[in-house]
């Protein structure tokens, strides 16, 4: 076991160096965001225009927010003095965290932003570094900064800034350790005024924390803090200023002592100090927060073995009620910058906390559930936080921050319509593959097997292996076994899965097996038992009847053939689902907002108003299953007209979908363009599609919808994910040819949720 972690470990890292390696270097960049194609578009954007706004900020400060892009950028800055579990790297070495943190808030609240690593220990000479850099930034994060200097950097800077500013270890942790708190003490049935603590750690966390919990009613004398040496009591020496706020007159010394007869437990420190025999001294009903990582105070496992009755939240994610920073920190400075707050203050934070719990409360969507691959997700004992990436937070949270900013006086551009606002807040979401995190973490939670056909191919052995270490699948290696491990050894993967030869004699009896069923299955379609005896030693067909004989709960193939080549064994192994007359293909594009759905756009060349009719339901079933509202524009090149063939077939299938499926969202025949914008729709008041742009779009032949997802691929303006085939029996999907290691990765992901489903039904 030791030596399969060693590997294990050693694989992780080397991944971690191939991620932050590979081009283009880092994980984010700057894009131009207005036109830049024609010479009048430079001269506005540099000279001799950009002087004209130059002069207008000259005159009115304030107008940097009209003018340019400080109000929605933020410095994410720090001295490498504190960075995560490892301490003092110094300023250069933190950079890939910083820039992991400006990745959490472009990615949760679509917010901009610099990394600056400051080479500078001394808190005066970094205060005036910063200071001097403020102007260019509607907000600034200070991070990793060790204490007792990080109070005293972020209290100074609070002080003599006019920019919403928070050191988020310190308040990020707060924030959301206090919304879990109000929470758990309610499922405990106790109020926080009467609770008694234990704060375990006296570190920049711990003190925001015990601080912030005061003031949600929590009183000073009931609060025990300890740090290495014991609880910090009046018997102790030489104490930092913001340990004597937490001075106790009390003979306890030790963790054990201290938590006899307490209701709450904040773990701040390192993992495995609360034993059992502490968390079994503890009240009825205890509240843990086990929050130190990897590791936390108590496993949670092993603590409700001890304590069934124990309410617990971790910093972990596979365990309920993670305490995650990425709750908050992405949607208080989007609040903050929206209203152009001149700072973060307790009101903001307050509003934040109380928008978080609230949130727990509230009915849970189906797309939140499915994300996490649950029955049903419900207020209680296992959920009293909010998951990560449910997406109502950035609404809910920024919301709560701006009115908290504009009520206490501090707004700088208060908001007028705040069902406006959340308008635009929904807007920002959607970006950067939001779906495609959302179907890894569902895959995860139950993977399955998926055979990848070409698997000598480096992209393919290499999706092999972020499918086995990611845990979203349990990948199978189909292809010639002596290449591929001569592969593997080339390219440095390793990688312990099942490799299957067709040709192998390890297969013999597998070949036999599948042999008679092909026979059987074709022997009136032109097959005799020579030609099922040898197409079975080839991955063409081994590997659907491997499918079709339940050894793999889902197949990719393709990847070097091209599509109908591929497709041709599918169709004559893998049956179709009872009443589906032609099997369809869709894809999945993700755009930078949003994602967006073509069908058919590889088998079907030219279908009939009732082929697009089967399509369309089925596209919408497929579609459904990612827990996205389908609204289906049927495509032509002409707007509600019917006067070419093309659009007359168009209109039929809209005529049959609206008379058999009613509650269907479903319309056209209409123009792409005119599907994807709500001012076009607007001019036919009598489509089901109403204002709200179309999400997926079913082509009135193959050719057109094969061309524009091609150019849509070719010019790498968004990731294609497909094709996704509609209609067999079993989970089956076909790569485009010479797809990319995360082409692979995703089609398979989808592999994996279609056998989900499957397995449900």
């Amino acid at each position: 076991m030791s030596n399969q972690n060693n590997r294990d470990e050693k694989a992780f890292n080397q991944a971690a160096l191939d991620y932050h390696r590979q081009q283009p270097k880092g994980k984010i960049e700057v894009i131009p965001s207005k036109p830049h194609t024609s010479q009048r578009d430079l001269s506005l954007a540099y000279s001799p225009g950009v002087a004209i706004p130059c002069l207008e900020i000259e005159k009115d400060p304030k107008l940097a927010y009209e003018y340019t892009g400080k109000g929605n950028l933020v410095a994410v800055i720090s001295n490498g003095t504190a960075v995560l579990g490892l301490g003092d790297i110094g300023a250069e070495a933190s950079k890939p965290v910083m820039e992991g943190k400006g990745l959490l808030f472009k990615i949760f609240a679509d917010i901009n932003v610099f990394d600056i690593e400051i080479d500078e220990k001394d808190p005066d000479k970094f205060i005036e570094i910063v200071k001097g850099i403020a102007p260019t930034f509607g907000g600034i994060n200070l991070e990793d900064i060790k204490a007792p200097e990080a109070f005293y950097i972020e209290q100074r800077l609070k002080e003599e800034l006019t920019i919403p500013l928070m050191h988020d270890d310190q308040h990020g942790t707060a924030i959301i350790s206090a919304a879990a708190l109000i929470n758990a003490l309610e499922i405990a049935g106790k109020n926080i005024g009467d609770v008694k603590m234990v704060v375990n750690g006296a570190g920049a966390a711990a003190i925001a924390c015990t601080k912030l919990y005061l003031e949600l009613g929590l009183k000073k004398e009931h609060v025990l803090m300890c740090d290495s040496k014991g609880v910090i009591s009046h018997t102790r020496e030489n104490l930092t200023p913001e340990k004597l706020d937490f001075v106790r007159e009390t003979e306890l010394k030790t963790l054990e002592e201290a938590t006899r007869g307490a209701d709450v437990f904040i773990g701040l420190s390192k993992g495995n100090v609360l034993t059992p025999e502490m968390l079994l001294s503890m009240a009825d009903n205890p509240v843990v927060f086990g929050l130190a990582n990897p590791d936390p105070e108590i496993e949670y496992d092993l603590a409700m073995a001890t304590r069934p009755d124990t309410i617990m939240a971790t910093g972990r994610s596979d365990y309920p009620n993670q305490v995650n920073n990425v709750l908050g920190f992405p949607y208080i400075f989007r609040g903050a910058l929206d209203v152009q707050a001149t700072g973060i203050n307790e009101a903001m934070k307050l509003a934040a906390v109380y928008a978080i719990a609230e949130l727990a409360k509230e009915p849970v969507p189906e797309a939140v559930i499915l994300t996490y691959n649950l029955k049903s997700l419900n207020f209680g004992r296992e959920y009293f936080i909010p998951k990560p990436f449910d997406n109502r937070l950035i609404t809910k949270v920024s919301m709560a921050v701006a009115k908290a900013a504009m009520e206490s006086g501090i707004a700088g551009k208060p908001i007028e319509n705040f069902d406006d606002y959340e308008t635009a807040l929904l807007d920002r979401m959607g970006r950067d593959e939001k779906l495609i995190r959302m179907m890894q973490n569902r895959a995860k939670a139950n993977p399955k097997r998926v055979t990848l056909g070409n698997a000598e191919e480096y992209n393919v052995l290499k999706a092999a292996q972020i499918l086995y270490e990611e845990g979203i699948a349990q990948p199978i290696l189909l292809g010639d076994k002596k290449y591929i491990q001569e592969q593997m050894r080339k390219f440095g993967i390793e990688l312990n899965v099942p490799i299957v030869d067709p040709a192998s004699d390890e297969q013999e009896e597998k070949r036999k097996i599948y042999r008679d069923d092909l026979w059987k299955l074709r022997q009136r379609k032109g097959m005799n038992e020579y030609k099922a005896k040898k197409f079975v030693r080839q991955r063409d067909y081994f590997g659907p009847m491997m499918l079709r004989n339940g050894d793999t709960d889902a197949l990719i193939v393709g990847f070097s053939k091209n599509y109908s080549s591929t497709l041709r064994p599918l169709l004559e192994t893998i049956g179709k689902v009872k009443g589906v007359d032609k099997v369809s293909s869709m894809m999945m594009i993700l755009t930078e907002k949003k994602p967006i759905f073509f069908a058919d756009a590889s088998i079907i060349q030219n279908p009939t108003a009732e082929d697009l009719v089967n399509i369309a339901k089925m596209a919408e079933t497929v579609v459904k299953s990612f827990a996205i509202e389908p609204r289906i524009a049927m495509l032509s090149f002409e707007n509600f007209a019917a006067i070419s063939d093309t659009s007359k077939k168009v209109a039929k299938a809209v005529s049959i979908l609206h008379e058999k499926y009613p509650n269907m969202i479903v319309d056209g025949e209409i123009q792409p363009d005119f599907a994807m914008d709500a001012d076009h729709l607007s001019d036919y008041p009598f489509s089901k599609l109403g204002t709200t742009p179309a999400n997926v779009f079913v082509f009135p032949n193959l050719e057109s919808a094969n061309l524009s997802y091609k150019i849509i691929r070719g010019m790498k303006v968004a990731q294609v994910v497909g094709p996704i085939l509609m209609g067999l029996q079993h989970p089956v999907h076909v790569l485009q040819m010479r797809a990319s290691v995360d082409e692979i990765v995703n089609l398979a992901t989808i592999a994996v949720l279609d056998a989900q489903q499957r397995q449900e039904q």
